[in-house]
């Protein structure tokens, strides 16, 4: 059992209210997921800079920046408790394999123009407050609360995942086949840091994305090939999807004003939103894929 929440902005006037609201989504969310938490913020910023989220684990900070000045000499790095966000003009794939080569100890969890994502092992009330999450400004974001079930509780364990620029995917449920999909995806390609399912569902949205078909027919395809039961929320740059697989075991709720959607396994968690007792209020039909901006 896990809790995932999501929220987009139709009013541009809410974006600096963007993480506010999610933090009480998340926390709201505790009973579901205990063990660990985190979230993806979207802010469509200007420039040509992509933007990378990496968990430094136990590295020292200062020199973790030293030492990438030595490879980057246009870094520009912000600190957030245990993560950083490095900016640069460089190549995506020069940036990444200098991660990869030089800095074994540190952990890629997602990079883009516009995405930045936190998370960590813990309860998600203390997740939200050691990432400042009240802090954060955007226009929509998603977020995940983790019971562990079939994988370790760990950095890399924890959701959101991302396998694509500027994609993210949280997840509640369990994929029966994601040992051969995994496997075929690596010979695509996709590259993998950990044994959970979410991850392999992740690299398999990436991979029908970067063979140029868009989210909705991605998702569709995924009722196909994806076995198991779950309801997932998928985010790109521009928006985010929800979808319920055909079983539909697993809980989802939406909630819709002229203002804002919000997503969530349960209704307490969007309970706080303005206006959400004047809301359109339903449950995602199973099997049907539901977008907004993407």
């Amino acid at each position: 059992m896990c809790g995932i929440v999501g929220i987009y902005l139709k009013n541009e006037k809410l974006n600096n209210s963007l993480g506010s609201l999610l933090a009480e989504m998340l926390i709201n969310m505790g009973s579901r997921g205990p063990d660990s938490a985190g979230f993806a913020i979207y802010n469509n910023e200007k420039g040509e800079k992509l933007k990378y989220s990496i968990c430094i684990n136990n590295l020292d900070y200062e020199n973790f920046k030293k030492e990438l000045s030595e490879y980057l000499d246009d870094a520009d790095i912000r600190k957030n408790s245990d993560h950083v966000i490095l900016k640069t003009k460089k190549k995506a794939n020069d940036v990444l394999k200098i991660l990869k080569d030089h800095f074994k100890n540190t952990s890629l969890v997602g990079y883009g123009k516009s995405i930045e994502i936190f998370k960590q092992v813990g309860s998600p009330n203390d997740v939200v407050k050691k990432f400042n999450l009240n802090k954060y400004s955007g226009t929509h974001a998603i977020g995940h609360t983790r019971m562990a079930t079939e994988s370790a509780i760990t950095t890399d364990g924890s959701h959101p995942y991302s396998t694509g620029e500027d994609e993210c995917l949280v997840h509640n449920g369990s994929l029966s086949n994601h040992n051969n999909l995994r496997r075929k995806l690596k010979k695509k390609g996709i590259n993998f840091d950990s044994e959970n399912d979410t991850e392999v569902a992740a690299g398999y949205i990436s991979n029908h994305l970067a063979n140029k078909k868009n989210l909705k027919e991605t998702l569709n395809d995924g009722l196909r090939d994806l076995d198991g039961f779950y309801t997932f929320i998928t985010g790109t740059r521009n928006g985010f999807a929800v979808l319920r697989d055909e079983i539909a075991c697993k809980p989802a709720v939406i909630a819709e004003t002229k203002d804002y959607v919000a997503i969530a396994s349960e209704f307490q968690a969007m309970a706080h939103l303005p206006g959400v007792n004047n809301a359109k209020i339903f449950e995602p039909e199973p099997g049907v894929v539901y977008s907004w901006g993407s």
